[in-house]
């Protein structure tokens, strides 16, 4: 019994995986019931049989691209859009090497050649993949630059434009690489499971940095900032969004101070955009205090008029003035005003900061401030 189990797993070990090209279709299995005892007769030749092949292939493939693609094109013409034109022309080749190269090919089996026919079937065939290959990663690069120019995909911008056309690009060439494994009749299973282990390998050791790509990947995907947000991060940190990198994101302080992120640390931060909603402007609190028995109708309207005097405060919305709290020492005031960029959200609270303490001071409203008085019960005696 065990010697039977050897020998079975011996034989299995030695069995080659076939070329794809072996499954080949006869010519007899394309034509019409009429046609076949015709085409028995040219078999009595082989090599005019493969002659005949070859011409009507190349017949095919003229009528294809001079005839079908032509009518496609002037269609295509009547079209705003220059997406398909372009399609049309990437097709243009790979559809005609197809056909042609498949009737080659057809042409090659039905030959009585005395050595290199399966040679040249895979040639012939692996020629039809690369050229699709070309047009597919031609075609992807269109389809991105056309979808980068519509508003309805914010996910394709410039920033993210290069990813996707990475990834396009690499599943084109694993897909042609595994068909072209399939034509020279390679097993891909054996390549699959080396490239596992090595992927395996290779995780272990760069762990952090794939968790930054990846992390990277999901912000492109999920676009909480864009390049030119201003963003604060739980951390503390707070700038320019100047870069957004597969790896790592740069933020330009106010300081002119340029900070490297990892996406990895940053992607499971708390982000606040001041640059996100709809529009750029932002609010800006001011927080102020008056001292108890100031006429708080003349507090607000000095306060009121200060904002709307300010060059880069917003017309609309307007400011306001709220009183928000009665303080231990104080009545507290907040002034909300509306600013039209986030860079500049430091700049205007201090002049708006220096207004309200000079008004302040001129129409003598006091602001409270923590005092102490000291009380002497009685004096130490003289001795």
């Amino acid at each position: 019994m065990t010697d039977t189990n050897l020998a079975t797993s011996n034989d299995t070990e030695s069995v080659e995986m076939a070329p794809l090209s072996d499954d080949l279709p006869s010519v007899v299995d394309w034509l019409p019931e009429g046609f076949i005892p015709a085409w028995e007769l040219v078999l009595a030749t082989p090599f005019l049989a493969s002659l005949v092949i070859a011409v009507t292939f190349y017949v095919l493939a003229v009528v294809l691209r001079g005839g079908v693609f032509w009518g496609l094109g002037r269609l295509a013409s009547m079209t705003d859009s220059l997406l398909d034109d372009d399609v049309l022309q990437y097709l243009r080749k790979p559809a005609f090497t197809s056909v042609l190269y498949f009737g080659f090919t057809l042409a090659a089996n039905a030959a009585p050649l005395p050595f290199g026919k399966q040679l040249i079937i895979n040639i012939l065939l692996s020629v039809i993949i690369g050229s699709w290959m070309r047009a597919s990663i031609l075609i992807s690069t269109a389809l991105l630059d056309s979808l980068e120019q519509l508003d309805r995909f914010s996910l394709i911008e410039i920033r993210t434009k290069p990813l996707f056309d990475l990834t396009a690009k690499i599943l084109t060439i694993l897909v042609g690489s595994y068909l072209l494994l399939l034509i020279w009749g390679i097993n891909p299973l054996g390549w699959l499971a080396s490239a596992g282990i090595v992927g395996i390998a290779i995780g272990f050791a760069a762990q952090d940095t794939l968790a930054n790509v990846f992390s990277g990947f999901f912000i492109v995907a999920d676009a909480p900032y864009r390049i030119g947000d201003y963003i604060t991060l739980d951390t503390g940190e707070r700038g320019l969004v100047s870069r957004i990198g597969l790896r790592s994101t740069r933020l330009l302080t106010r300081d002119d101070v340029e900070i490297t992120i990892p996406n990895g640390v940053i992607a499971s931060a708390k982000i606040v955009n001041e640059s996100g909603g709809p529009y750029l402007k932002i609010r800006v609190p001011i927080a102020f205090g008056v001292a108890y028995g100031s006429d708080v109708d003349q507090v607000s309207d000095v306060v009121q008029a200060i904002a709307e005097s300010h060059a880069s405060v917003c017309e609309q919305p307007q400011p306001m003035v709220r009183m928000r709290a009665f303080g231990a020492s104080s009545l507290d005031f907040e002034l909300l005003v509306w600013i039209e960029d986030p860079e500049y959200k430091g700049s205007i609270s201090h002049d708006l900061f220096v207004e309200i303490y000079k008004a302040f001071g001129r129409d003598g409203i006091e602001i409270p401030y923590a005092k102490q008085d000291l009380y002497i019960k009685e004096l130490p005696k003289e001795e």
